[in-house]
């Protein structure tokens, strides 16, 4: 089982977010870990090679979490965040991928 690394304030991020939706985002992100695939996910190449977002949807909205798994020694979740419109914030694209950048990607 890969670690989760969370870059800047993504774990803090997670856990401001409301109890259902950050166990089913935690759900989600153990299938990665175990080299799984996620039940509603998708490549975000605009934030670099290999990121994805994870997709959780509640009665209190959508959320997200933008993950790397391509490295070998750890899965890293660069942002999560509450989905506001229909398309992803450019602020939230450009965060992720700064984040990403930390990592060598």
């Amino acid at each position: 089982m890969k670690p989760l690394v969370f870059l800047g304030s993504s774990q803090d991020d997670l856990r401001a977010i409301p109890a259902p939706v950050r166990h089913a985002m935690g759900m989600e992100l153990m299938r990665v870990q175990f080299g799984g695939e996620p039940v509603d996910f998708k490549p975000m190449p605009t934030v670099g090679a290999g990121a994805y977002e994870v997709r959780v949807r509640e009665a209190s909205g959508a959320w997200r979490a933008i993950y790397v798994a391509k490295f070998a020694e750890a899965i890293y979740v660069l942002h999560a965040f509450q989905k506001k419109a229909r398309k992803t914030a450019k602020a939230d694209l450009e965060l992720a991928a700064r984040r990403y950048k930390l990592i060598g990607g």
